[in-house]
């Protein structure tokens, strides 16, 4: 059973007296004949409670964070993932089926897996060399990012469809800006950031790059700036997120590096970008933008995903067939899971109520689901060739950043 909470109003009154309290006995422990009367003392003590309950008031006023224009209030400054706790599912999504998303890259199809059986329930063909399946900031679309047939193809996830393609060219991946107001095309091979209306995709602003291979990317905690991976390079970008520019870049201290997936930590003073040949994560300062320091994880480090309590975070290792688990609160890697007969754990993201992660089997034809709390591998599901950036659907959040399900 529950215990109720107390009023907020009692609650202050309380705190109040208790502070009274306490100044009357401090001001009783010094007292003399000639000290001050009762009523003085009283005065005195409730005017210490309201200084103090005024500097708690600036003290939560301090920690209050002003975002991007139009961006959603942060729920808590402390962790950003405070919105996609288990099943905590937005009424746009709550009556949605959940499924897994899988966009085959080399079979230009996505199939679609029912997660309670493990099955293959429909194959949807799409456009040319699908990359990721990316949910709109609205959550209302699923679009498939058609790589080389430079479309969007959207799959309304109420139903499972798909609807008629959009053009867009060299869609590597997608994102949105945290205020719903752009989406953001990651044009590798065209060395350009597109900014887009989020529905129609109509051009809006175009920010060429000179790095090479725009990849993956998060928003700061304020949804200000977002940091870019250019993975051919072995770069890093910072762009302002109002003024779609980029304002920032940096070559990574390793000779052949090649970033990946971009995570944020949930107090939001790290980014985590994955390095598949410096077989690690570097960990970066975004606000300084300063060298970040490389934390070795595994052989071809490259998809990054935060469980839903914001404690851990699931690192695939695709070069050795395994995840590392990397704990925020301990700062460090605390175990290792590796796949029964190998594979090539790719993209992937994290179920509803957070027991299981799905990763893209990407070399082996293959989808692995494994249980978050043993390790334990709980399914390897065969899929079309090519296997990439899955999206489990629906997942906990108020919207969508993008990729294959960045949610605040």
């Amino acid at each position: 059973m529950t215990t109720p909470r107390t009023p907020l109003k009692q609650r202050t009154l309380a705190r109040r007296a208790l502070l009274a309290a306490a100044v009357l006995a401090a001001v009783a422990a010094c007292g003399s004949a000639t000290g001050p009367t009762e009523q003085e003392q009283r005065v005195r003590a409730d005017r210490a409670a309201a200084e103090a309950e005024a500097a708690e008031r600036k003290k939560k006023q301090r920690t209050a964070v002003r975002g991007l224009h139009g961006m959603p209030p942060v729920l808590d400054p402390h962790d950003v993932y405070a919105a996609d706790r288990p099943n905590r599912l937005s009424p746009v999504v709550k009556d949605f089926p959940s499924r897994v998303y899988v966009p085959n890259s080399e079979s230009d199809t996505v199939s679609v897996i029912d997660p309670e059986t493990y099955e293959i329930i429909e194959t949807i063909p799409v456009g040319r060399q699908p990359q990721h399946v990316v949910p709109s900031w609205d959550l209302k679309t699923l679009w498939v990012n058609n790589n080389r047939g430079h479309t969007l193809t959207p799959i309304d996830p109420r139903t499972g469809k798909a609807g008629k393609p959009v053009e867009v060219h060299d869609p590597y991946n997608l994102y949105f800006t945290p205020n719903g107001k752009y989406a953001v095309v990651m044009a590798s091979l065209d060395r350009e950031l597109v900014f887009r209306d989020p529905h129609t995709m109509k051009r809006i602003r175009t920010e060429p790059v000179t790095c090479y291979g725009v990849n993956h990317a998060d928003f700061s905690l304020d949804g200000t700036y977002f940091i870019v991976s250019c993975e051919f390079s072995g770069e890093l970008l910072k762009v302002d997120t109002a003024k779609m520019k980029v304002i920032g870049q940096q070559k990574l201290p390793f000779e052949g590096a090649m970033p990946q997936d971009v995570k944020i930590s949930p107090d939001g003073r790290r980014f985590y970008i994955a390095d598949m040949m410096a077989d690690g994560m570097w960990v970066l300062d975004g606000d300084k933008f300063d060298e970040p320091k490389l934390l070795p994880t595994g052989k071809g480090t490259h998809g990054l995903y935060v469980g839903r309590d914001s404690r851990e975070m699931y690192v695939s290792n695709r070069g050795e067939g395994t995840v590392s688990v990397f704990d925020f609160t301990k700062d460090k890697l605390t175990k290792k899971w590796h796949l029964p007969d190998g594979g090539s754990p790719d993209m992937g993201g994290v179920s509803a109520d957070g027991k299981v992660l799905w990763l893209s089997g990407r070399y082996d034809s293959e989808v692995y689901a494994i249980d978050t709390r043993t390790g334990e591998q709980l399914a390897r599901v065969p899929v079309g060739s090519g296997p990439h950036g899955l999206a489990v659907y629906p997942q906990p959040g108020r919207y969508s950043l993008g990729h294959t399900g960045i949610f605040r």
